[in-house]
């Protein structure tokens, strides 16, 4: 009870008699259980400040499957004290509504729900910012829809063709600028002033303008990543070895790359390099690898290729970067397999299935944290 007067202290001074009474009672007449009705009413207790009748059983319907969807009770305060009164309350309801029925997730309703300046606070232009989103065809289970919304919302048709002109002025055609939007709605948010400053930057690292537009469009999420962060990897990348053009190559075919940090770039590039003795140059050519968890993937399946070859299972080249790291867990473990099967049956082909089997029960003598998970290991031995 206590709990329920600190969210919503005005019950205090409610009439049990004349007010809560009979909500409760109408709650109960519309098929509201006794259990149901008490976890409502203890979650968000403003449900009977409402009035009677159809805001108070729309209101009810609306916190009922909101508790139901999210089980975090440290979200039930902020709602109480989210939800506004009068015709605003109900734009809520209705807008979040709306767009459950298109399919956008709890999950991401709820940060919409307890926002005082958020897209579903309006009526005209909420319908205005969500027809936008649905004709260029964003998926309302994304996050992305949800950010496209904000993003019509919070801009005015002038603000978006202002922008629209930044972009088209620094060399984007429109028709970029929106792949680039449906890639990352915050793309724009960002000033002249910013975004000039990082295709600048991008200019010093050793791109041409082309370059360039090819990077931010596959990764628009660069805009954001300071001057100094750009600048800063740059060093680290000099430093553990690749020349200026490799720095190009790896920004070119992995822009992502700048959300490493400098530690995790050189920790996996000596690795790759040191421990696995890949050229640098094969890093270059599949600069993927560095996004790759140095932990749950690099290690593990660079343990296996090299107690492979260790047994002469593999034959004395070692397989490519890509081959090794990109694929998914299963398709490595069925890729060796099958390289395993091909050499062996060309050394020994009437034994070469026992060879296999005999391969791979010996993985399960290595470090299986280092190499597989133990269900995978089951699976090789299987073979």
């Amino acid at each position: 009870m206590s709990n329920i007067i600190k969210m919503y202290p005005l019950l205090l001074i409610a009439d049990a008699d004349k007010s809560l009474g009979p909500k409760l009672q109408f709650l109960q007449s519309r098929g509201a259980s006794s259990s149901e009705l008490t976890q409502v009413v203890s979650k968000v207790p403003k449900i009977l400040g409402k009035r009677e009748g159809k805001s108070l059983s729309r209101y009810y319907d609306f916190i009922k499957v909101i508790i139901e969807a999210d089980k975090s009770s440290s979200k039930y305060e902020k709602l109480c004290h989210a939800l506004p009164e009068g015709s605003r309350q109900d734009n809520k309801i209705r807008n979040v509504l709306v767009l459950r029925e298109l399919g956008v997730p709890q999950r991401l309703l709820f940060s919409l729900l307890i926002s005082d300046s958020g897209p579903v606070c309006g009526k005209e232009k909420f319908e205005e910012s969500l027809k936008k989103v649905v004709e260029m065809g964003f998926d309302p289970t994304t996050s992305k829809f949800v950010k496209a919304l904000h993003g019509f919302y919070q801009m005015s048709d002038k603000t978006i063709e202002e922008k629209l002109d930044v972009y088209k002025r620094l060399g984007f055609s429109v028709e970029d600028v929106w792949v680039i939007f449906k890639k990352w709605p915050c793309s724009l948010k960002f000033s002249e002033e910013k975004i000039t400053q990082t295709i600048e930057t991008l200019k010093m690292c050793g791109l041409d303008e082309n370059e360039v537009l090819q990077v931010l469009k596959k990764y628009p999420q660069f805009i954001r990543i300071s001057e100094q962060k750009i600048l800063s990897l740059i060093e680290t990348f000099l430093g553990v070895g690749f020349s200026r053009d490799e720095c190009v190559m790896i920004i070119k075919g992995f822009p992502m790359c700048f959300g490493l940090s400098a530690e995790t770039v050189k920790k996996k590039t000596e690795f790759l390099v040191k421990k696995m003795n890949w050229p640098l140059k094969s890093v270059v050519s599949n600069p993927a690898g560095l996004g790759y968890s140095l932990q749950k993937r690099i290690v593990p399946r660079c343990n296996v290729i090299k107690a492979l070859m260790s047994k002469g299972s593999l034959g004395s080249e070692l397989p490519s970067v890509a081959s090794v790291l990109a694929c998914t867990d299963q398709a490595f473990l069925n890729r060796m397999t099958t390289m395993v099967e091909k050499i062996l049956s060309e050394r020994v082909p009437m034994t070469s299935l026992r060879a296999i089997r005999s391969t791979c029960k010996k993985w399960n003598t290595l470090s299986q944290n280092q190499i597989f998970g133990k269900k995978q290991l089951q699976q090789a031995s299987s073979l």
